[in-house]
């Protein structure tokens, strides 16, 4: 039993976390932190409330993650001609035409600010502790985990305030940075966090999973510095390659025979897991929800679920077509004729109608057939414990897959070193047993492709389309036009939600909003 999960039970004790324009409540803690945070365990329950907002940000039911999708290539949520499912708001953002009063945008916000509020708070009386030395690793955690909810508002929205102080004055609000300012706030954030974290090496893992070490720190500044270009208008793929070969260098990371043994329920402590978000629904602490939104209801059968599961999430052959035949990631995904586990037995209805996953095919997009639309299988339900539609597969924030092509990545624009990326990228194809590529393969272009078959559905692809251009000049089922990556560009960034800058009139909207 982690401790991580008994903590979480006890996270936010008295406290109270407003977003940074939310002035109807402005106290952030009933204990004084002189008095309370005295030792360890006090002061990791509070900490590790943060960990718990962060991890509402991955969740599969929140508009967290699945902003990290929307408006791409692979990921749609259509309504279905059975009823539910179709939502204006997130047709908005698949088609990018969001608009400032979008409503899953304010949820969105609110999840960010909500995390980044939450770690203010904690940090202000971490610091204020008589204890304080004794707690630096733990500010370090904190600030790292601010620095996250600051890098996903970074590359959401742009420009957005940067805001450190534990509660908001009603007569001094923040006001807008600029997304370059935000940039330069994060990567600070991440360092520093990253000088005072323990490494991967000297931790005992059973343990301390699934806080941050300085190697998940170092991922996560590698994937900053990958799309600085973007952020902030300079090119840092040398810093990308330095924090790549940091955890590289650890020798703390292996990759797993198959990606599929990363999302499995005994995931903790995963060789290829960099950093994760640990759940434990029998103790009613979080929850893997990944099965209940993204698979037909059939499932249900398929593996003796006590639940339907919804039907919601889906891809279509653009995405499918990326695979190569024999790419053993294609065992993750759903689609065709559908069997039970043992591969033979037909999966059939009441009706004895056998399942048959086939591409999206219905125009408007608000009433598709129920077999309409492939289905990703990360979170793999067999061997998973439930409380209800709760399953126990800790979700997975990265991988050190992703280390490995984002170094050959970064290698490939810097025109460095190319044998060295070659293998980097045969490491993940041979893996998946896909054909080994030659030096005339390593193409950006094959690389984005590379990505997209590795990271499905894992809150990479939006970022990756922009860097790589494809999110403006490709067109899919949900956006038809093909943009323009200049004159598009702002459809990259997602506008200020309406009701903040009614809150808040020092921020500032984005342009063309």
């Amino acid at each position: 039993m982690k401790a991580y999960k008994i903590l979480l039970a006890l996270s936010c004790i008295g406290l109270f976390f407003p977003s940074c324009t939310d002035l109807d409540e402005v106290t952030f803690g009933k204990l004084s932190p002189t008095t309370y945070y005295l030792n360890e365990t006090e002061a990791l329950s509070s900490v590790v409330g943060v960990y718990s907002l962060f991890g509402n940000f991955h969740s599969a039911g929140g508009d967290g993650w699945r902003f990290t999708e929307y408006g791409t290539d692979e990921f749609f949520c259509p309504g279905k001609a059975s009823g539910g499912w179709y939502d204006e708001g997130v047709d908005q953002v698949m088609t990018h035409k969001c608009t400032s009063n979008n409503g899953r945008m304010v949820t969105a916000w609110a999840t960010i600010f909500q995390e980044i509020g939450a770690a203010n708070a904690v940090i202000a009386s971490l610091q204020s502790s008589p204890k304080a030395e004794n707690f630096k690793a733990m500010i370090a955690e904190v600030r790292a985990l601010r620095a996250f909810g600051y890098y996903r508002a970074m590359d959401w929205w742009g420009n957005v305030p940067v805001f450190t102080d534990a509660k908001v004055e009603a007569t001094n609000l923040p006001k807008t940075n600029s997304r370059a300012e935000v940039y330069k706030f994060v990567v600070d954030e991440f360092t520093a966090a990253a000088a005072d974290l323990p490494s991967v090496k000297t931790v005992t893992k059973a343990s301390y999973y699934p806080r941050f070490t300085k190697e998940a720190i170092y991922t996560a500044l590698a994937e900053v510095y990958l799309n600085a270009k973007i952020y902030a208008g300079t090119e840092k793929y040398s810093d990308c390659v330095t924090m790549c070969n940091n955890v590289i260098n650890s020798g703390a990371y292996t990759l797993q025979a198959s990606v599929g043994a990363c999302f499995l329920a005994n995931n903790e402590n995963n060789s290829e897991v960099i950093s994760a978000i640990s759940v434990d629904p029998a103790k009613g602490v979080g929850g893997n929800q990944y099965i209940l939104y993204a698979q037909p209801a059939l499932d249900q059968k398929k593996y003796g679920l006590g639940f339907g599961p919804a039907n919601g999430y889906c891809f279509d052959d653009t995405a499918l077509k990326r695979y190569e035949a024999g790419d053993a990631r294609l065992n993750l995904l759903e689609y065709g004729p559908q069997f039970y586990l043992d591969g033979v037995t037909p999966l059939v209805d009441a009706k004895g109608v056998q399942l048959n996953l086939i591409t999206l095919v219905e125009p408007t997009r608000m009433a598709i057939a129920d077999n309409e639309g492939y289905k990703v299988l990360k979170y793999s339900p067999v061997g998973a414990t439930f409380s209800s539609y709760n399953a126990n597969n800790d979700y997975v924030v990265d991988r050190y897959s992703n280390v490995l092509l984002m170094k050959a990545e970064a290698l490939v624009r810097l025109g460095q070193d190319l044998p060295t990326a070659l293998d980097l990228v045969n490491q993940i194809r041979t893996r998946s047993k896909c054909k080994a590529w030659t030096s005339a393969d390593l193409t950006l272009s094959n690389i984005e492709k590379e990505r997209a078959n590795e990271f499905i559905w894992e809150g990479k692809r939006r970022s990756d389309m922009i860097r790589f251009g494809t999110y403006f000049t490709t067109s899919w089922f949900y956006k038809q036009k093909v943009e323009d990556p200049t004159a598009d560009a702002w459809r990259g960034i997602y506008p200020i939600p309406a009701i903040q800058i009614t809150n808040n009139p020092n921020l500032i909207q984005n342009p063309n909003y």
